[in-house]
């Protein structure tokens, strides 16, 4: 499963496993995906969430398996399909699909972002829609179905908490995080911590947009201290975003936090070739405000 884009940097690139369940065709960005396995029986267990079909073993290392039939109100179709088994939010989890079909390269600037009627916030399970010879590809968010069946596995809010009667700060903090509910937490979060200065953005594309706006006024060190980007997000990743702010010459100095869910081993070393200055797994945010204190601190701002 191991691809060249991987080891690309900055492209706003990535590659999506098709899969299909029923007549319906769903996408996953093939860097959540550790490898496909045949479907195998599973040892169900005792008062789980309708949604979790059970665990198995394969090599020693026990998974959860996740219908996604029953995650989308699907019947099940036992004893067939297969098993994509993914790794993001430091969490391995076996996701039971029926087919899969492919995996095409795409531009993050083709992924269309679902509309309010289709994606509401709490409740819509797309992050993006993909056309591809006529067939319309579903991206799935794979972070929302385990948050809902598992809500711990989400932003550790408690983690923030003690952090309320801190001084207010006022500098500016730009963040680029495509998801309205995680935005909403972020943000929560961060005003618990004094942070109320935020410039809060949908994708990659509309911060940078605004930082190329600030730094044509000869004001972007001012209007923007720190810059908090998730990686998957429409119209422009997180990399390509990093990417862009290092190489500019009236940028670069300003700290870059990656905020992700794909913050594994391979994608640490991506970013870091980037010029990343911190690169945290999305339920830390305690974490988060740590590495702002401590990247203001060092600019001296």
């Amino acid at each position: 499963m191991e691809t060249n884009i991987l080891l690309e940097n900055g492209t706003n690139e990535l590659e999506v496993l098709e899969f299909t369940l029923g007549d319906n065709h769903y996408g996953i960005n093939v860097a959540k995906i550790r490898e496909i396995l045949s479907y195998q029986p599973v040892t169900p267990v005792p008062n789980a969430h309708p949604s979790v079909e059970g665990i198995f073993m394969p090599r020693d290392t026990m998974l959860t398996v996740i219908s996604l039939r029953r995650c989308l109100g699907m019947q099940d179709e036992e004893g067939k399909g297969l098993f994509i088994i993914t790794n993001f939010n430091k969490l391995n989890i076996a996701f039971h699909v029926d087919q899969v079909i492919g995996i095409h390269r795409v531009s993050w600037s083709e992924i269309i972002k679902p509309d309010a009627t289709i994606n509401v916030q709490d409740k819509g399970v797309s992050t993006g829609v993909i056309k591809l010879d006529g067939q319309l590809i579903v991206i799935l968010d794979f972070e929302k179905i385990i948050s809902d069946i598992s809500p711990e596995t989400g932003l550790k809010v408690s983690d923030v908490e003690h952090l309320e009667n801190r001084n207010r700060n006022d500098s500016p903090i730009m963040i680029a995080e495509d998801s309205p509910l995680l935005s909403k937490l972020i943000t929560d979060c961060l005003k618990k911590a004094g942070y109320t200065n935020l410039n809060v953005n949908t994708n990659g594309q509309e911060a940078w947009d605004k930082l190329c706006a600030y730094e044509k006024a000869g004001n972007v060190k001012d209007k923007v201290h720190c810059i908090i980007t998730d990686i998957e997000m429409p119209l422009m990743d997180g990399h390509r975003l990093t990417k862009l702010v290092k190489e500019n010459d009236n940028m670069h100095d300003i700290p870059v936090i990656i905020f992700s869910s794909l913050v594994n081993d391979e994608m640490r070393r991506k970013g870091e070739s980037l010029g990343a200055d911190a690169q945290l797994t999305k339920p830390e945010i305690g974490s988060l405000v740590q590495a702002i204190d401590r990247l203001i601190d060092q600019t001296g701002k």
